[in-house]
C-alpha cells in the first residue's frame, strides 16, 4: 500500500463522513487526523481504539458532541477499509 494512496483514501472517507459539514468548501479540514489514524490502523487498532481517538478529536479538537453511534459507525468503517486495503 502506497502511503499517498492510503492518505487519499482516508481523506476521502473523512470528507464523506464530514462531521462538521465543511467538506464541500474545505477539502483538508480533517487532514490533522490522517497520520494518527493511519498509524493506529496500520498497527492493527480495532474499533474501540479508533472510536476513542475519533471521540477525542471530535470533542477536544473540533468542539463537537457527536453521538457514540456516529463515532462507532465511522470507526467500524475505517477498520473495514484498512482491512480491505491490506487484503488487496
Amino acid at each position: 500500500m502506497k502511503p499517498i494512496d492510503a492518505q487519499d483514501g482516508l481523506r476521502h472517507l473523512l470528507n464523506e463522513w464530514d462531521p462538521i459539514g465543511v467538506a464541500d468548501a474545505v477539502n483538508d479540514e480533517y487532514d490533522c487526523m490522517i497520520a494518527p489514524l493511519l498509524s493506529r490502523l496500520h498497527r492493527g487498532a480495532g474499533r474501540a481504539e479508533i472510536s476513542e481517538f475519533l471521540w477525542s478529536e471530535m470533542g477536544d479538537h473540533f468542539g463537537l458532541a457527536p453521538t457514540r453511534q456516529e463515532i462507532d459507525n465511522m470507526a467500524d468503517r475505517l477498520v473495514v477499509w484498512c482491512a480491505g486495503r491490506a487484503e488487496s
